[in-house]
């Protein structure tokens, strides 16, 4: 992918929860504290200030229990403005995988309000410097060509300036996905410009209709791939489920990778593995 790895902007990563528990027991407020009110209280506060993200993303905290019929349960829990983070234990009930999403949820929200969280010139040399280096070691792999892509992921920056990386997260989800599915690289070779394609995109939203368009294009290429024996999506998926537990399990932001998982699952139900020969 050509974007650094979200924990580089996230909050200090789950082996530094201890420390967030003792802070609270010096307060006296750890045992009293409920984290998925506690979350949703501090979102709809910020929203009170004309703090809340943009896009009238609201101050909604939205989770998402993985159906499960035993333990251990995942929840997955979405903030204004995009970021998604999970449940980063093996819990044993469903409540306790809330508690776990909701949790790490509130260190990032309350991490991302310090001023080295928003983006500035200093954040923007150092957030490309990195999209190089994480794109250096993938690009063979894939061959893209990475210059387009982090050339629009300095504009989008640029053009961001102020905003903090929670707050900006859905947005840049849309460009990873679109980095990923290859739209980036066919916009450029329609000429379009970098304003153009951020414009447009800035003014969209990350719901169905745009993951069931790039589901159609996976399972086109899933059909395309058949008479060579398929395996498109069987490949990208299992990277994808990959990528989504490491980041759950490490407590970093993972919008990206969820999403990713999310297209190819219905890619997959568009183009069933009995048509996969």
């Amino acid at each position: 992918m050509v974007y650094p790895e979200a924990s580089r902007w996230g909050a200090p990563d789950a082996a530094l929860a201890p420390l967030y528990d003792d802070v609270y027991r010096a307060d006296g407020v750890l045992s009293t504290v409920n984290v998925v009110e506690a979350l949703q209280e501090f979102w709809q506060v910020k929203a009170s200030r004309g703090g809340g993200a943009a896009g009238g993303g609201g101050a909604l905290v939205i989770y998402e229990s993985v159906p499960a019929a035993h333990p251990p349960y995942v929840c997955y829990v979405t903030l204004p403005g995009g970021a998604c983070f999970g449940s980063f234990q093996n819990c044993p009930t469903k409540a306790e995988a809330r508690r776990s999403a909701a949790k790490i949820a509130l260190m990032n929200s309350v991490f991302n309000e310090h001023e080295s969280r928003r983006i500035s010139e200093h954040f923007i040399e150092k957030a490309v410097a990195e999209a190089r280096a994480s794109f250096a070691g993938d690009a063979a792999a894939h061959h893209q060509d990475p210059s387009a892509g982090i050339a629009a992921f300095r504009f989008m920056l640029e053009a961001n300036k102020g905003r903090t990386m929670l707050e900006f997260q859905e947005l840049m989800t849309v460009f990873q996905l679109l980095h990923w599915n290859g739209s980036l690289r066919a916009m450029r070779e329609r000429q379009c410009s970098r304003q153009e394609v951020v414009a447009h995109y800035s003014a969209r939203a990350l719901d169905d209709a745009m993951r069931e368009q790039m589901a159609r294009e996976w399972a086109a290429r899933e059909r395309e791939a058949a008479a060579t024996g398929g395996g498109v999506l069987r490949g990208e998926l299992a990277r994808a489920e990959r990528e989504l537990r490491a980041a759950r399990l490490a407590a970093r932001e993972l919008r990206f990778p969820k999403e990713k998982r999310d297209i190819l699952l219905l890619a997959a139900r568009l183009a069933p593995p009995q048509q996969q020969q």
